[in-house]
């Protein structure tokens, strides 16, 4: 049926059992698709009768949605006219693995960061309601996504305003580690809660005895309807409730013959409804089921057995398990680190840290705002905390960076994995800007590694240095740079890796390999070339890279992000100091980078070793007018 799904209205026709054949042919779908593509399946294959059972009852034509992050809606891609591009999933020109808008009238709102699907419904419902339209606006958001503050202070301020609003709350205890904090507990609570448990089994019992087992059978909305009175007058929905919204459930996520009834009453009932619907994450695909963090997000595998398939050598170490490593290493010397992360242990690289040090060792849920001022708090106090956090979400604590700890001066470090392109996930996701945000914080330094020896130089540093410090670090391969023998690491020294006279190329992070690839070519056209690891990228070395400045041509800088970072602080001290030489930045495109593979991005962006080479040979031409 599925291939034949070109718009959600197709649903309406289908019977409970076609509907349950559907969700088959969606999961056998999905689970073929990303064994071959990668991408984020276990939350996926939760939510696929939940999805069935919205397409069914709302209007696509009017209604409108929000799926909170977007790497759950993959079902509802395949049920609104994408199945004939879904092959295409996350690759270069294809479907993206998040919701976009000018990918389909039916995604109705863009995110790859939790936490923001209740705020966003609520502004949908209000402009509604001032423009005097009669449709039904839903959130569906995670459990994990309900640790964020944001979804917190969207409840609040929904539950005050009193608009017509449906909240489905998709439980499934996990965000992508098993989820942590006073939320999981109390959702946990009222899954198991026993005055439920016992309505139900008592409404079961009369209507069986009142009206006999066939027609009982039958009565499938009668009873979702006794149920929501019941469950509503027993007040099971504690603290939503407080907060102003109308509680129902828990409901089954994964039976269609009671989850539609309960979702069409929830949507019928006025003002903010929470339906609290219990899934699986991996439902369906005994694998995801078995280790759903694990198949959260994953490259692709083989879908008769689950195993990823790998066609690297195990040596290779990511800058992630390098981090890892090494961050225990130095913790087994010194009492005063701690490590805390936002939800990812696994995929930052203290599952070992939270191992070996579990008192020092701090999940905070999706809450990135709240780790960064922990941090403070911590630091504050003696400590030194290593925030382990992706570039992309770092960007949710921005101000808790300035104000509550380099304002301070406070010893934090943080740990920026996935700097730079990080591929198909695409520009929810890509960590461009981390340097042009974090260059510009006053004592604030920035460091950037060009390799695993770097990257463990840096760490250990930065933990001895007493003052904030954020080393920025990309995902894959923790490479050895070639070029000249390396130095040990200082804060604020640049090193030259290879030896010039035309040419001074500044490289940031792994855009060192780049550059010297780069100067190799270059050497071929007689263009002798010096290149600089950068590592310091605020403060830089500016001593050596204005020396080196006067006695070279031209220059140019080469790093993997937006415009604004380095290549901007080293042009503004050239100008500053009247340094008047032929100068230019290889950067990101100011523009939000699409998905594909990184080293294709690379390409098209001009961060190819051919690339540097020619941009070197354009402006050595120019400076020679």
């Amino acid at each position: 049926m599925l291939e034949n799904i070109l718009h959600p209205r197709q649903l309406r026709s289908l019977s409970i059992d076609q509907l349950e054949g559907l969700a088959a042919e969606v999961r056998e779908t999905l689970v073929k698709t990303v064994a071959k593509n990668g991408g984020h399946l276990a939350s996926s294959l939760g939510v696929v009768e939940l999805s069935l059972a919205l397409a069914v009852l709302l209007d696509w034509e009017k209604d409108k949605i929000v799926w909170d992050v977007g790497h759950q809606a993959y079902p509802h891609k395949l049920l609104t006219g994408r199945f004939d591009r879904f092959d295409t999933l996350r690759q270069y020109g294809g479907i993206s693995g998040f919701l976009r808008p000018a990918e389909s009238r039916f995604d109705h709102f863009a995110a790859g960061h939790a936490s923001t699907s209740i705020s966003a419904a609520l502004g949908m419902a209000l402009a509604r309601d001032c423009q005097g339209e009669k449709k039904n606006v839903v959130a569906v958001i995670g459990d994990g996504a309900l640790t964020g503050g944001m979804a917190l202070e969207g409840l609040n301020h929904a539950g005050h305003l009193d608009t017509d609003l449906l909240v489905v709350l998709n439980d499934n205890d996990l965000s992508i580690a098993p989820n942590v904090g006073a939320w999981g507990a109390y959702l946990n609570r009222l899954r198991t809660h026993p005055a439920y448990h016992s309505l139900k089994r008592e409404a079961t019992n009369h209507l069986q005895g009142i009206l006999g087992g066939r027609i009982y059978r039958g009565m499938d909305r009668f009873k979702a309807a006794i149920k929501f009175a019941t469950l509503i007058g027993g007040r099971t929905g504690g603290v939503f409730e407080e907060l102003g919204f109308t509680y129902i459930g828990p409901i089954d996520g994964h039976d269609l013959r009671k989850l539609i009834p309960m979702l069409e009453l929830a949507l019928a009932a006025k003002g903010p409804v929470l339906a609290h619907v219990s899934t699986v994450k991996g439902k369906g695909y005994a694998p995801a089921e078995k280790k759903p963090s694990f198949f959260h997000g994953i490259g692709p595998f083989d879908p008769l057995t689950g195993e990823v398939i790998k066609n690297v050598d195990p040596e290779r170490k990511s800058f992630t398990e390098v981090f890892g490593k090494t961050l225990v290493s130095i913790a087994e010397k010194n009492e005063k680190v701690v490590a805390i992360t936002a939800a990812m242990p696994d995929g930052t690289g203290l599952a070992n840290f939270s191992k070996k040090f579990p008192d020092r060792y701090f999940d905070v849920g999706i809450c990135e705002e709240h780790a960064v001022t922990l941090a403070a708090g911590l630091a504050a106090s003696g400590l030194v905390p290593v925030v382990a956090i992706y570039s992309t979400f770092l960007q949710r604590g921005f101000d808790q960076i300035i104000h509550d700890v380099c304002l301070q001066g406070l010893p934090v470090v943080f740990a920026v994995d996935r700097a730079g392109l990080v591929g198909e996930d695409g520009p929810t996701h890509h960590g461009v800007f981390d340097l042009a945000y974090l260059k510009m914080i006053p004592g604030l330094t920035v460091l950037a590694p060009a390799d695993g020896e770097d990257l463990q130089e840096m760490l250990e540093a930065a933990i001895a240095y007493e003052a904030p410090v954020a080393i920025r670090y990309p995902r894959g391969f923790a490479e050895k740079a070639e070029g000249l023998e390396r130095e040990g690491f200082r804060i604020g020294q640049a090193q030259i890796r290879r030896q010039g006279k035309d040419l001074l190329l500044c490289a940031v992070g792994t855009m060192l390999q780049k550059a010297l690839q780069a100067a190799q070519l270059l050497e071929k056209l007689n263009i002798s070339a010096s290149v600089v690891n950068v590592r310091t990228v605020q403060p830089f070395d500016e001593e050596l890279l204005l020396s080196l400045a006067k006695s070279h041509r031209a220059v140019l800088t080469i790093e993997e992000g937006n415009p604004g970072g380095f290549g901007s602080a080293l042009l503004d001290r050239l100008a500053e100091k009247n340094v008047l030489v032929p100068f230019r930045s290889i950067t990101l495109p100011p523009r939000f980078i699409e998905h594909g593979p990184a080293e294709k991005l690379r390409e098209i962006y001009g961060l190819t070793p051919e690339a540097i080479a020619k941009s070197a040979e354009i402006l050595l031409k120019g400076a020679n007018v």
